[in-house]
């Protein structure tokens, strides 16, 4: 049995039927992404995907602002069902690992409620979890070792509030949702739609480069052995290079995008942190798996930076590369946004990885 890292939380529902028309959207900090597909025989075609300006709350959530962005969204898409799937951010979210005594996963949701800071080491009041149970590697059951009597085990959360708030808004915008996902998993199961040799043989590192915070995923033979969030995402970047160039965040902005070899100077500093967070994330893995990272596989609206992703190859001395999420998907966009798919595509790794999930 291989291990699945699809993990939709209980609050939806997690065994949402396979559908002919798939919406999955990516609520992120500052952009909400979302991909529309359609069934064609055996494969699924790309339809149309949405790049639109998140909400902005000014005292959390609101279900009304979040109902109206979603019908902005939906309309966008010129969608013909009423069936989506959401991704939730890092900062509303946690995925955690964890050794639970072997129980239902219907009961461990439950215990956790109850005992967070006995298996995740945090209070997390009014959280609800799912769970997704790690089968023993077929290697190590071949031995004959003895049964554990604990499970290694992925557990997500969010909080009660947030649930509901996201459950009423996509109901009051006259849509049904299917599940609600954690976008940190997104990239990992995109990733095995696209690469699913190197995803079951290789030992590889996923990194989204978000607004507010990066994603670090390490994979080892379809694995999901690391996972981890860093406070450093394109904001800080983009503030950073306005503050040391005396430019506005706007400037500083187009600079960092359009001609980031000008400023080499003030960003190589901006981009070390981020460098050395990954560096000590693949230095962990390698050390304690004894294996070695073959290729860093970089998504985010900074991965269509060269510059980004060669000042990074250098701080790691790995390769680092940009991938297109998109390619195990037949194409029917509009001619527009096929013109710009392959710029885009790696903003939308979220969105395509929860997409893929429920296929």
């Amino acid at each position: 049995m291989r291990y699945k890292p699809h993990m939709a939380l209980p609050f939806l529902n997690s065994k949402a039927k396979k559908r002919d028309q798939i919406v999955a959207v990516d609520l992120g900090s500052r952009t909400t992404k979302a991909v529309y597909l359609q069934r064609k025989g055996d494969r699924y075609n790309l339809v149309r995907y949405a790049i639109q300006d998140a909400p902005i709350y000014e005292r959390g959530p609101s279900v009304d602002i979040l109902k109206d962005h979603l019908k902005s969204v939906m309309q966008a898409l010129e969608a013909k069902t009423r069936h989506v799937i959401l991704s939730i951010g890092p900062n509303e979210s946690i995925l955690r690992n964890a050794e639970i005594p072997q129980m239902p996963v219907s009961e461990m949701r439950q215990m956790l409620r109850f005992s967070t800071k006995t298996y995740l080491q945090q209070e997390l009041p009014d959280y609800v979890f799912d769970c997704v149970i790690v089968p023993p590697r077929a290697a190590a059951a071949a031995e004959g070792t003895k049964a554990p009597t604990k499970f290694k085990v992925w557990v997500g959360g969010a909080k009660n509030h947030l649930v509901e708030v996201i459950q009423n808004a996509v109901k009051g915008a006259g849509l049904i949702p299917d599940q609600l996902l954690l976008s940190i998993i997104g990239p990992v199961n995109a990733f095995e739609a696209v690469e699913p040799d190197a995803f079951s043989k290789e030992s590889v590192a996923l990194v989204d480069i978000g607004f507010r915070n990066s994603t670090i995923n390490i994979l080892s033979e379809g694995e999901l052995l690391l996972s981890r969030v860093v406070g450093i995402g394109g904001d800080k970047l983009t503030t950073g290079l306005a503050e040391s160039l005396g430019i506005s965040y706007a400037e500083a902005e187009g600079i960092k995008v359009g001609m980031p070899s000008e400023v080499e100077s003030s960003l190589i500093p901006l981009l070390s942190p981020l460098g050395r967070e990954m560096r000590a994330s693949i230095d962990f893995f390698e050390h304690q798996a004894d294996k070695t990272i073959s290729q860093v596989y970089v998504s985010g609206a900074a991965a269509r930076s060269d510059f980004m992703l060669q000042a990074l190859q250098s701080e790691l001395m790995v390769s680092c590369k940009a991938w297109n999420p998109a390619t195990f998907l037949s194409l029917a966009l509009p001619p527009q946004q096929i013109g710009e798919l392959e710029s885009v595509a790696p903003e939308l790794t979220i969105a395509l990885g929860a997409a893929a999930a429920s296929i």
